[in-house]
């Protein structure tokens, strides 16, 4: 189930807001542990049981870290804390991994393990995080032990970030699974955040995604160098628009339901660096590896030849967290590669530099990083990035042409709305004006993404696959 689904949006929903408000407020999480389980198990319920062994051993492990500190047998702990580590390690492997460590082997000859090929059960990437990120705050006393099994698994199945994100820690939301304050402002602030994320996914991201779609099935012989970046520059908006616009709805969901969750995303495409853009892009997921791998790796309070090594494994897991194919991996060395060079020397050199030059060099960065992102053939992938600067490809035709003429108000609606522009704009406007305004914004927003839903059936979510 995806939030932007006609059947989400006026069946699951508002059963969801009917009988989560008709619950008197000690039962809350019962019915809402429930109706997460049904919006999980709606496309596999089988997958249920992953979540609900995901949910005990977390549970039991959390309990036994906190019963050998008390104790003071801090072995003990820490091997709790290794075992609930292992254990989501290997149900992350196993799902999204197997196939791909299988599949790699026998292209090499190496016929060692079986192809199982087993769908990759929804959100695994974030909730297997999430749990194990519980252990370790329970270990360090970031966090209290949760006694409560229907407390702590509506932690791990709450269903606006389970499929996507933002990555929650169980230390952020405690006291919020405890007791949640519900008020009609917060509710009108969650819908309407809601709404504009459902916006930016179906009017923004879809609109423009279908012009990726075409250049990424071109024949890389055909490839023009215009062509190529603008069809790259189509990918940009469109996984932007389309995983802060998944975020926008998760966080104006959590709303509705009393939550507050993390802000994910901080206009990432006006950073003047690959540093600065993974300080505004993904929020969460950059926090966990920091806290979770970096920090415990030394960091950077290291000599440089380890820094560089601790950076090197938080690049790598974040390229193959991803995804399991070798163009995560590359697109994750990528980003090592100039980040390293940035803490080096060049961090230095572009606050020096004028600021159109610095956002210049960033914007070059992250568009040839998504070239690597998105073309996940690595046969196809070398042709693609050479088009993009010239190798044996022409500068434009015919078709670059057409494509442009045909995108170019939404090219130009997506590089606005990308930016604080737009909400400066707004919030310049006199206070009267965005009052009136704003409740008819929002219902168009809301008819017209219908309108679309209905009407269409190009929908892709990008990031539900991890």
């Amino acid at each position: 189930m995806i939030f932007s689904a006609p059947y989400f949006l006026f069946l699951y929903l508002c059963a969801v807001l009917f009988f989560y408000y008709i619950t008197p407020l000690r039962w809350r999480n019962l019915v809402l542990l429930g109706l997460n389980l049904i919006f999980y198990g709606w496309g596999e319920p089988v997958y249920i049981l992953i979540m609900f062994a995901s949910i005990v051993i977390d549970y039991t492990h959390g309990m036994l870290v906190t019963r050998c500190k008390s104790r003071g047998n801090v072995r003990g702990a820490k091997l709790a804390v290794a075992s609930s580590v292992v254990f989501n390690l290997a149900l992350l492997f196993f799902f999204k991994y197997w196939d791909f460590l299988a599949g790699s082997l026998e292209a090499v000859g190496l016929k060692l393990m079986p192809k199982l090929n087993l769908k990759l059960p929804i959100g695994i990437s974030f909730y297997t995080f999430q749990t194990m990120s519980y252990t370790i705050d329970v270990y360090r006393g970031d966090a209290r032990t949760q006694k409560n099994i229907v407390t702590f698994g509506t932690f791990v199945t709450l269903f606006p970030q389970l499929i996507a994100g933002p990555i929650i820690k169980y230390k952020d939301l405690d006291d919020q699974l405890e007791e949640r304050i519900h008020t009609v402002e917060r509710f009108a602030h969650g819908v309407q955040r809601f709404v504009v994320g459902l916006a930016k996914k179906v009017l923004l991201a879809n609109a423009i995604g279908s012009l990726w779609d075409t250049y990424l099935a071109t024949p890389v012989g055909q490839l023009t160098t215009l062509g190529a970046w603008l069809g790259v520059v189509a990918f940009a908006f469109q996984i932007y628009f389309d995983f802060s616009g998944y975020s926008d709805m998760a966080i104006g969901l959590g709303r509705m339901l009393g939550f507050e969750f993390l802000e994910n995303f901080n206009y990432p495409y006006v950073a003047k660096s690959a540093t600065e853009f993974w300080r505004r892009w993904h929020i969460s997921l950059g926090s966990w590896f920091r806290e979770y791998l970096y920090i415990p790796l030394g960091g950077n309070r290291v000599k440089a030849p380890r820094m560089i090594f601790n950076l090197l494994v938080v690049w790598a897991a974040t390229g193959i967290w991803h995804g399991a194919s070798w163009n995560f991996l590359i697109w994750g060395l990528f980003y090592f590669f100039w980040i390293v060079v940035e803490k080096l020397f060049l961090g230095r050199v572009l606050e020096k530099v004028p600021a159109w030059l610095s956002h210049l060099y960033g914007l070059l960065i992250v568009l040839v990083g998504w070239a690597i992102f998105a073309v996940e053939d690595c046969a196809a992938l070398g042709p693609y990035l050479g088009a993009m600067f010239g190798m044996g490809a022409g500068l434009w035709d015919g078709a670059f042409l057409y494509y442009l003429g045909n995108y170019w108000p939404i090219l130009v609606i997506a590089a606005v709305a990308s930016t604080p522009l737009g909400a400066n704009l707004w919030k310049g406007l006199p206070q009267r004006v965005r009052q009136t305004a704003l409740p008819v914004l929002l219902c168009a927003g809301l008819i017209l993404s219908t309108a679309y839903l209905v009407d269409g059936t190009y929908n892709p979510f990008l990031y539900f696959r991890f």
